[in-house]
């Protein structure tokens, strides 16, 4: 059960041809869920035909705790087990998407589907994996953020599989009773990696332990080297499973109520690049370029890709003016910059003139991505956004990275 990629330090210490092993990976299949569509991409490998893998989440997607990252995360190495288990020829027909970006929940997951994984309509992924397990505490709407990334994935016209994934912490923790009910809701296979390693951790090596945590993590929050390889081989045996058996002939309902709610299922980004024919904007003091961003290795590059770099900021010298944006919709999200530096500091959020929120540039003191609800309405209507340094941080640095809209 490898991916014929070399073992490191950490990987030899785990006996990853033992029948515990194997065991430990049958555990992580919470649900198979409808085939139709995992069996459909499968087909499409084996015919030889384009296949694309798509993975978006967190920093344990994007690779943290693996070394090198770009080649040894569980996306990446999922990847290399699809194409060895069904590529055609070699498999150069399998492509690799992956958009982790660390830190971040589904909140922002959703805004950045279409440019991170679709890469804004040049891509239509045939699997997509969703990691958001650990990611999710975040999400000021406890699951509807989530199922609307979900739906927005499945709803793709050339139906993509959906899979979610559900990581784990040190401390044995996820959301998966919480998101799980999504998948049940849709018939989407469901692996997790929290039944497969948790209850194996205290136990003896004669009562089946396979990995310890100090092997399975690298901090108390990423997988080392051998916990990605864990995280893939999980991955592998759904696929496997999933190749074994007959195909579902019917496919998932979408059309139906959601299990949590649906409202940002059509949320789309704004930035400085497209927020012109989007909304009227006045950027006031937010006139400067922000290019100290947070940094992720997207799909299989060494090298880090700045998040959001179309964005607008205000700095010490810039003045009191204030960023306004008109425009017409129904649901609202602010993207703005978190940072360790004393230079950001907090901007007050107007909405129609009704102080709405406080964006705290501090709220972690690293730099991160952070999305915020400023309204969530039933019908669409034009609304005014005013954002302005609060009182006594008008000398402060804060970045609008952008906005996520439901029109």
């Amino acid at each position: 059960m490898t991916d014929g990629l070399p073992l490191d330090a950490t990987e030899e210490l785990v006996d990853i041809y033992s029948e515990a092993y194997h065991e430990m990976i049958a555990k992580s299949l919470l649900d198979k869920g409808n085939n139709k569509r995992l069996k459909a991409a499968i087909e499409k490998a084996k015919r030889g035909d384009n296949v694309t893998l798509a993975f978006i989440g967190g920093s344990i997607t994007h690779g943290a705790g693996a070394d090198p990252l770009h080649t040894s995360s569980y996306a990446y190495r999922t990847y290399t087990a699809f194409k060895e288990m069904f590529g055609k020829d070699g498999g150069n027909q399998i492509h690799f998407i992956k958009a982790g970006v660390g830190g971040t929940p589904s909140e922002l997951g959703m805004i950045r589907y279409e440019r991170d994984v679709l890469r804004n309509g040049a891509v239509q992924p045939d699997i997509v994996v969703v990691e958001f397990a650990v990611n999710d505490a975040d999400d000021e709407t406890k699951g509807i953020c989530y199922e609307s990334l979900v739906l927005k994935a499945l709803a793709a016209a050339n139906v993509p599989a959906v899979i979610l994934l559900f990581s784990v912490f040190e401390n044995d923790w996820n959301l998966q009773e919480r998101l799980s009910p999504v998948g049940r809701h849709y018939g989407l296979p469901m692996v997790s990696v929290k039944d497969a390693v948790t209850k194996q951790f205290p136990k003896s090596k004669d009562e089946g332990n396979v990995i310890s945590k100090p092997q399975f993590f690298s901090d108390i929050y990423h997988p080392t080297n051998a916990g990605h390889r864990i995280m893939a081989d999980c991955l592998r045996w759904l696929f496997a499973e999933t190749d074994r058996c007959a195909p579902n002939q019917e496919d998932i309902i979408l059309n139906k109520p959601p299990m949590f709610g649906n409202d940002f299922a059509d949320v789309r980004l704004l930035d400085r690049n497209n927020g012109p024919s989007v909304a009227k904007i006045m950027e006031g003091s937010f006139y400067a370029s922000d290019t100290e961003l947070q940094f992720a290795e997207m799909d299989d590059h060494p090298y880090g890709t700045p998040q959001f770099p179309d964005n607008w900021m205000h700095t010490s010298e810039s003045g009191r003016d204030s960023f306004t944006m008109t425009l017409h919709c129904k649901s609202l999200l602010l993207i703005y910059k978190n940072s360790g530096s004393n230079d950001f500091g907090n901007a007050d959020i107007w909405v129609d003139g009704k102080l709405v929120k406080v964006a705290e540039s501090q709220t972690v003191k690293w730099t991160r991505c952070h999305a915020l609800i400023l309204y969530r309405e039933r019908q669409s209507r034009e609304h005014t956004v005013e954002i302005r340094m609060a009182a006594e941080h008008e000398s402060k640095r804060f970045t609008i990275l952008g906005f996520g809209f439901v029109k």
